[in-house]
């Protein structure tokens, strides 16, 4: 019988890290929040309205925002920034590397409307490049959660995590599909399907999008493991060993650029402890483009058919 992914609604994932901060800020007061003029897209709105002399919202100045941020931890306050993916990242580096991870400030950076999937938006708004970035810099923690239950799950779980955090999220409704009441593990990946033939490793929107083609593989006879990288850095290596230890081959898949993304870092580890075969399903050295969510991940080949297409590769170049 075959094996058939369900999912009980479809939400978006800034939805859920809006939740997760709610529910954080009735429970620690030591929570602030901070948004660079975008409280509603960033669905802060609700943390605002309940604790409004617990927000600051710093304008268009994103900056300033980072600094306010380092400078609230030294009083013992835990700062959950808010704005788009590429202003949280590609806008503010120099702050982020030197005000808030060259010391280790307990800064929470909280980003929105990553990827393609950003869509009408266009390239200047659409940052693949956000994962590398974050992840080169020393003592700082990526994380790129599935659906609306993960995001919320992970934004209650950073604020426990002692150091700088980046949360990625995004605007699209997507299958909400992992349980409310599964605890979120930094560092930890999750099994979500076994198989023998090949292993597809997926963070953010494509864990989905891996699932629904492990289905298309399995009518084709082919037994593929699904692995969910919430956490890209630190990259639960032990659960990347043993999963191409059974399979011998892997696929990766991300709403990212190749360069730099959660492909290279598994591919660091096949280097460095099992060469493996490794096929990538990224955005391939280009920018974006204006276009609705659904055509640019399929222009860009981040589909479900491209995972299908990747795990054959893989397969036969093991």
């Amino acid at each position: 019988m075959a094996v058939q992914f369900t999912f009980t609604d479809q939400n978006d994932t800034r939805s859920g890290f809006g939740a997760g901060l709610l529910e954080l800020g009735k429970n620690n007061p030591n929570v602030v929040a901070l948004c660079a003029d975008l409280t509603g897209s960033l669905k802060m709105d609700a943390f605002e309205k309940a604790f409004p002399e617990r927000f600051f919202q710093v304008g268009i100045a994103e900056a300033n925002m980072m600094g306010i941020a380092a400078g609230l931890t030294i009083g013992g306050k835990i700062p959950f920034t808010g704005t788009f993916a590429n202003f949280s990242t590609g806008r503010v580096y120099d702050q982020i590397r030197q005000s808030i991870a060259y010391s280790g400030k307990n800064v929470k950076i909280c980003a929105s409307h990553a990827g393609l999937t950003l869509g009408e938006d266009g390239a200047t708004h659409q940052i693949l490049e956000d994962i590398g970035l974050m992840k080169m810099l020393p003592g700082m923690v990526v994380i790129n959660p599935c659906d609306f239950n993960q995001t919320k799950a992970a934004t209650l779980a950073i604020a426990q995590h002692e150091g700088p955090v980046y949360l990625r999220f995004g605007r699209p409704k997507v299958p909400n599909f992992t349980p409310a009441d599964q605890p979120f593990e930094i560092g930890k990946a999750l099994m979500l399907k076994e198989g023998k033939d090949v292993s597809i490793f997926a963070t953010g929107h494509l864990v989905w999008k891996a699932l629904k083609a492990a289905e298309i593989l399995e009518a084709e006879g082919i037994d593929a493991e699904i692995i969910n990288i919430h956490t890209i850095k630190p990259l639960d290596e032990a659960a990347v060993l043993a999963s191409v230890n059974k399979t011998g081959c892997a696929v990766s898949a991300e709403e990212h650029q190749r360069h730099g993304g959660l492909g290279d870092s598994i591919a660091q580890v096949f280097a460095r402890f099992r060469p493996t075969p490794l096929e990538y399903v990224a955005v391939n050295d280009s920018f974006g483009e204006s276009g609705t969510p659904e055509e640019l991940m399929v222009k860009y080949g981040l589909d479900t058919v491209d995972i299908v297409k990747a795990a054959r590769a893989a397969i036969a170049r093991r």
